[in-house]
């Protein structure tokens, strides 16, 4: 199973010659040349996504009950039509008022989301739990709390997890450490293989293609799967990136 995450950088006009209308086919080719079977997406205006689910023809955009707000970033998962069965899903707000639209707690600058599915591989009877979000970019204790309320669910489940999203934190933060510990139950795909931390391994670039900050988008998953590779993809055209974070990728197998 490969799965990639990518924050998409919302439309924003003040992007100048980076802005979406410029880059938004580079995303469409980019999903396409490496056909994740799963993709979490972050930042993603609804106008954003419907440009993806009009132009990635082989994916389901899986948001069941989504009242969408054209003035919001959603966290939203694709899946292969062909390769997957949706069995269920939602999507939550990382606040003390899940329920409660775009509600935010702490020192979060923004409100925050959490949107799940639990699928049935095609031809395979064990479902699987995918999990994206992302997590506030200012208020360290936001960030803490949003986790908390993210492990909470997942150690309410039962079978395999995999969690992905920008997390806006560095590995080995409280965020990281409370989201792979023994009670959590998950690990972080790039650092169960070995890989190092460095510069190379950073996913903020502010569409420079110069690695910046931290590698702060992460798929972490449970010890149901086997981490085979990663892939940290840098891809440009002509100087041109299709986001300001470079999308990251891993190929999964069971355990």
């Amino acid at each position: 199973m490969d799965v990639m995450t990518f924050n998409l950088r919302f439309d924003n006009k003040d992007d100048g010659a980076n802005a979406w209308p410029l880059r938004r086919d580079l995303v469409k080719q980019l999903v396409k040349k490496y056909n994740p079977d799963v993709l979490g997406t972050q930042e993603g205006l609804w106008s954003q996504l419907a440009y993806l689910k009009d132009n990635l023809p082989t994916y389901h955009l899986h948001a069941p009950n989504r009242t969408f707000d054209p003035t919001c970033q959603y966290p939203t998962l694709f899946f292969h039509k062909d390769k997957f069965e949706a069995m269920e899903g939602g999507e939550f707000w990382l606040s003390l008022t899940p329920k409660v639209h775009r509600s935010k707690n702490w020192d979060s600058a923004f409100p925050r989301m959490m949107s799940y599915a639990k699928v049935r591989i095609a031809g395979d009877g064990d479902p699987v739990w995918v999990l994206v979000t992302h997590l506030d970019h200012m208020g360290t204790e936001a960030r803490y709390q949003q986790t908390k309320i993210i492990a909470d669910w997942v150690k309410q489940r039962t079978g395999p997890v995999i969690l992905m999203g920008d997390f806006n934190d560095h590995p080995g933060s409280p965020v990281h450490g409370l989201l792979t510990s023994p009670e959590t139950g998950l690990k972080d795909s790039w650092s169960v293989l070995g890989c190092k931390e460095t510069s190379a391994s950073m996913t903020y670039h502010r569409f420079t293609g110069v690695p910046q900050k931290t590698r702060m988008d992460w798929i972490i998953v449970s010890s149901h799967f086997r981490v085979k590779k990663t892939k940290i993809i840098k891809d440009s055209l002509d100087g041109l990136y299709p986001s300001d974070h470079f999308p990251y990728m891993v190929q999964l197998d069971w355990e």
